[in-house]
């Protein structure tokens, strides 16, 4: 399957959602969050000056995004009203990244763990999650690079991408939010490494690997039944559109921030699939 190009002209695209009928998308060297409809045409929804990623809704419908480098979680309201939501920093050693919020409300958010752009030696970290009232706890360590997630067998596993440990973890979500059962979901084939994912109605998860410039459908085990390639680094998927069978993927030429701001070359990318997106 070949993608086609939806949009482009951005720095670096991270953190896709469907949502209310339009894909919401950081922009993470561009500092900003975008939505972005069908047709193509997009609008700025707000500036993030350290940096957004992970994206995600409460149950009221507020908004929460991931403020990297100041290690926040923001909450912005219909209106537009933006507040501080929890601070993780106490918890977190480097850059927070992606995150999951599930139908609880309850923010399950990774990070760097080491500056990897910078020269610094694979560091394992820990896994926060951020409860609805803004509380934040320890929730699992031992990560390599906790990236994109996705929650399925209604709320009672979280799946985590360990970007440099190249594989999909698997944990049970208790009735009191604690994390058990550690166990790997899929390993990734030679070469890919997981960065954003998403989950679709049959269990499967859409895997963006930057490494190998594609996305790649897992089962459970690890069998591959689909892949998608763009030519370009894969950094996030996900699924959407009218019917929910459109797989959008964020694709990008560099994962420098400078490279990426003076290309403008990031794009999200799109193709139909036959298993829909996970209610």
């Amino acid at each position: 399957m070949t993608p086609k190009i939806l949009c482009d002209g951005f720095a670096f695209l991270e953190g896709p959602r469907w949502h209310d009928g339009v894909l919401w998308v950081s922009d993470m060297h561009g500092d900003a969050v975008f939505k972005i409809s069908l047709d193509g045409s997009y609008e700025k929804v707000m500036d993030v000056p350290e940096q957004p990623s992970g994206l995600g809704w409460l149950p009221n419908g507020d908004m929460l995004i991931v403020s990297m480098l100041d290690k926040k979680l923001l909450r912005r309201k219909p209106d537009g009203k933006v507040s501080e939501h929890a601070d993780v920093s106490a918890l977190v050693p480097r850059r927070i990244n992606d995150m999951i919020v599930d139908t609880l409300g309850r923010a399950w958010v990774g990070n760097f763990g080491f500056l990897f752009d910078e020269g610094e030696p694979p560091a394992s970290t820990v896994l926060v999650r951020v409860d609805p009232d803004g509380s934040y706890h320890f929730a699992a360590d031992n990560l390599m690079f906790p990236n994109g997630m996705v929650i399925t067998d209604n709320g009672k596993t979280l799946v985590v991408a360990e970007t440099f440990g190249r594989k999909l973890t698997a944990f049970d979500i208790d009735e009191d939010s604690i994390l058990s059962n550690r166990r790997t979901w899929a390993e990734m084939p030679e070469s890919a490494v997981p960065d954003g994912i998403c989950l679709d109605a049959e269990g499967g998860i859409w895997v963006a690997s930057p490494t190998t410039g594609e996305a790649l459908r897992f089962v459970e085990g690890g069998e591959v039944t689909n892949s998608v390639q763009t030519g370009r680094m894969a950094i996030a998927t996900a699924l959407g559109g009218e019917d929910g069978k459109t797989l959008f993927v964020l694709t990008s030429e560099s994962t420098s921030r400078k490279e990426c701001c003076d290309a403008a070359s990031a794009r999200v990318e799109y193709v139909p699939v036959d298993v829909g997106a996970a209610v």
